[in-house]
């Protein structure tokens, strides 16, 4: 899941990213409305989390334009402003959520990740293919009963994998999805990752390539899959 911040303090911005960054989400950061309104233009997120009070002006005229537009995205603002006054103008703007500075960043995170859930369909929240078992709410991963260790970035690339299991997913589509800007599309990054990802997930492979597109999960995991396609 990738999200844009939206936070002109540098400081705090690094820190906010950084702690979606370890939840598993892929971040860019914007310090004002014209850089966010930018990215949203050439970037598919999944939330946005924006500081109310930005060097152009306030985030909630950028709210507001993106919802003119039939924009559904999630927003959720940050704020010194706790006012009932301000966050009842945040929620008429089309707000989805609202977090008074200062706040806990345990809290940010659970709450982005309710907003990237909300507008996509309906899922378990335990995934399944053969032996293997993806557990989303407890973000736990097993697999013939055993629990496994994977990094946030592995948790990620994997859930995609999970939720898309028998179809190719490109290299494209991962990046999109599971990295931001600070990542080098033009790498062997999702290729590594991969590699890693398999190593932890132990034999028989349940990931197979297609060489020169993606990966695909092997649905029938665990019943003795085969590596390359």
């Amino acid at each position: 899941m990738r999200v844009l911040v939206l936070e002109d303090d540098p400081e705090l911005g690094l820190v906010v990213a950084a702690q979606l960054r370890d939840a598993g989400f892929a971040v860019d950061l914007a310090r004002t409305l014209a850089e966010a309104d930018l990215k949203l233009s050439v970037n598919g997120y999944d939330c946005v989390v924006a500081d109310r009070s930005v060097p152009d002006g306030d985030s909630l005229t950028l709210l507001a334009a993106q919802r003119r537009a039939g924009s559904v995205l999630p927003f959720l603002l940050l704020t010194a402003l706790d006012a009932v006054s301000d966050r009842v103008a945040g929620f008429e703007h089309g707000a989805d959520d609202y977090l008074v500075k200062p706040f806990a960043f345990v809290e940010l995170v659970l709450r982005v990740r309710a907003l990237c859930r909300r507008e996509q369909p309906a899922r378990p929240p335990v995934l399944r293919a053969g032996d293997l078992e993806v557990d989303l709410p407890r973000r736990r991963v097993s697999r013939a009963g055993v629990l496994l260790s994977l990094s946030a970035k592995e948790f990620a690339v994997l859930e995609v994998l999970m939720l898309r299991a028998g179809e190719v997913v490109t290299r494209s589509e991962l990046i999109e999805s599971c990295w931001d800007e600070a990542s080098e599309p033009m790498s062997n990054v999702v290729d590594v990752l991969i590699g890693q990802l398999r190593r932890r997930l132990g034999p028989p492979d349940v990931i197979r390539t297609v060489r020169g597109v993606g990966y695909f999960l092997n649905a029938g995991a665990g019943a003795g899959a085969g590596g390359e396609a």
